[in-house]
């Protein structure tokens, strides 16, 4: 294991960008699923179909495809930006597809006679939404909610291979190709540099959960 005593600097490194990148994605994929959430029940029919058709169209591409998109399709249009930021943004809008089906099945399980009650006294859609069906929604939707964020910080991995510099898929091409060292020990560091992001996470999402039943 000298491979990882020896580099345990980089990665240190690795892991601390690895981890900023899943907090940004983490926080920019519950906005935008949100949004398209609201677009899906949406009284207004257009927006309706853009919800529909965001989910339909990301949920069913691949990663890499989405990834692309954005690293060597956007620039053809004119649209420049470092693949730091490509990266990222192409994470947070492939996991906010399942984020958004995640809370529309939360908005779906709250009792309509909440809304209607909302809309009683005078509450426009919009209100409605964000004072009372969405609390309520984040409650029900925190289990599925969790396994689409776990699964985002494990597909930040493809991120390192497409030039966002710096985080742990970084490290193990660096250690390999450039210095020599052998692939497994290498990968083994990896690999509990990943299980240091999703044990944590995966733990406060179940100690969340079982706070929000207790509520319930």
């Amino acid at each position: 294991m000298d491979a990882i005593t020896e580099n345990l600097d980089l990665f240190l490194s690795g892991y601390w960008t690895s981890l900023k990148i899943c907090l940004i994605a983490l926080v920019g994929a519950l906005v935008l699923g949100t949004i398209i959430a609201g677009f899906r029940v949406s009284p207004v029919a257009p927006l309706r179909w853009v919800g529909a058709t965001w989910v339909n169209m990301i949920r069913n591409a691949p990663l890499t495809v989405v990834l692309f998109f954005f690293a060597f399709g956007l620039p053809e249009i004119g649209i420049l930006g470092s693949y730091w930021i490509f990266g990222i943004s192409a994470l947070i809008v492939y996991t906010s597809a399942f984020v958004c089906e995640a809370i529309r099945a939360g908005i779906n399980s709250v009792s309509a006679g909440q809304a209607e009650a909302a809309r009683a006294i005078g509450l426009p859609f919009t209100a409605t939404l964000r004072e009372v069906v969405l609390p309520q929604a984040f409650r029900t939707s925190i289990p599925p909610l969790g396994s689409v964020l776990i699964a985002m910080f494990k597909n930040s991995a493809v991120l390192g291979a497409f030039g966002v510099g710096g985080d742990l898929f970084s490290v193990s091409e660096t250690l390999t190709s450039a210095r020599g060292y052998a692939a497994t020990p290498v990968l083994v560091g990896v690999a509990v540099g990943y299980l240091m992001i999703t044990l944590p996470a995966a733990g406060l999402l179940a100690l969340l959960e079982r706070k929000t039943a207790i509520i319930r």
